[in-house]
């Protein structure tokens, strides 16, 4: 390990963990909702919508009006579509917004538009028919297409209807895609957190996915394998307890490495270095033996595609030699033992 490294002309950084070392590399993934997301105002049952029809009937105050036939004071305009774009057309009110408003909110706006056209016009709106909101769920759970109705109009609430997540909520992560924008949080953040309980908008895309990040574990442990994560913030002491240990007669506590591809910003801040371009390989060293040791290993956190490596005790390696050694020795005697029976 150590000739490959920096300080023996290679290309790896070689960093004995300390407090300050910890510092620096605890960072753990930024997941979350942006403002647009947690600002969203819940939907209500008569919000109007792209695709809906509407019904409108228009009063005039006069005897011959703009929209009016002759000797009529109303006009009632039928099968008015919301376009994608969520706006209808009104005459002589223009190209309206409809979709976000509720039908007396439309009516104002219709009333206000017309009112510099004729005097004090009166404006009905009434919702026709409309597809609705949906939204999409995908991933662990439940997966279909649900319709947005009042108990279901928050993240927490359509993940209910679902049926819920078919996953350990501690490694379970959501993620709400809405045109192009996203966001992601932790299930338990959402249970715990409020503010993260979302609105919905129909067409919103919801996945409900296991958390895919892994460590590899090698060398002298119970386990040699590629692991995954058993909880949002993993240290390398529940690492080590997730392999089953080090293994009891071969491993060595004062050699336990962590390899990773560390980004400069974090490399910089761990060697006291700004003059690092790009992803640089670190070799962290944490020595159990030490009387801080198990504390430094419990507060170093363990990010995706680590590498744990635990190399073997000097005596298990003396052991590996001398049972080599043992052994062709015996094989030596007993050629002597089989050449002294001619």
């Amino acid at each position: 390990m150590f000739a490959g490294s920096v300080q023996r002309e290679g290309d790896a950084f070689i960093v004995q963990v300390n407090d300050r070392v910890n510092r620096a590399t605890a960072l753990a993934p930024a997941l979350g909702f942006s403002e647009a997301f947690k600002n969203a105002s819940v939907l209500t049952a008569d919000t109007i919508r792209p695709g809906d029809t509407l019904g409108l009937t228009i009063w005039e105050n006069v005897d011959d009006g703009l929209l009016a036939s002759a000797g009529a004071n109303s006009t009632t305009l039928e099968e008015v579509q919301v376009d994608s774009a969520g706006f209808i057309f009104v005459p002589y009110a223009g190209r309206v917004r409809a979709a976000g408003n509720t039908p007396e909110a439309l009516r104002g706006v219709i009333t206000r538009q017309l009112q510099e056209q004729t005097p004090d016009p009166q404006v009905q709106v009434r919702r026709l028919a409309g597809d609705g909101a949906t939204v999409t769920l995908i991933g662990a759970g439940g997966q279909g297409v649900f319709e947005i109705e009042r108990p279901n109009r928050t993240l927490s609430g359509m993940l209910a209807t679902a049926g819920g997540i078919a996953t350990e909520p501690e490694i379970t992560k959501i993620t709400v895609s809405r045109g192009e924008h996203k966001g992601t949080v932790w299930y338990n953040d959402l249970v715990e957190n409020p503010a993260l309980d979302i609105a919905l908008r129909g067409g919103d895309r919801i996945f409900v996915e296991e958390d895919t990040r892994t460590f590899t574990a090698l060398g002298a442990t119970n386990t040699q394998s590629r692991i995954p994560f058993i909880s949002q913030n993993l240290s390398a002491l529940e690492a080590i307890a997730q392999v089953g240990g080090l293994a009891s007669f071969t491993a060595d506590p004062t050699g336990v490495f962590v390899l990773r591809n560390e980004p400069s910003e974090i490399a910089g801040a761990v060697l006291g270095r700004e003059d690092l371009i790009g992803a640089q390989r670190l070799v962290y060293v944490l020595d159990l033996t030490e009387p801080n040791g198990l504390f430094l290993a419990r507060d170093f956190v363990i990010r995706d595609s680590d590498t744990l490596y635990v190399t073997e005790a000097p005596l298990s390696q003396w052991n590996k030699t001398l049972a080599s050694l043992t052994g062709g020795l015996t094989t030596v005697s007993g050629l002597g033992s089989i050449t002294s029976s001619f």
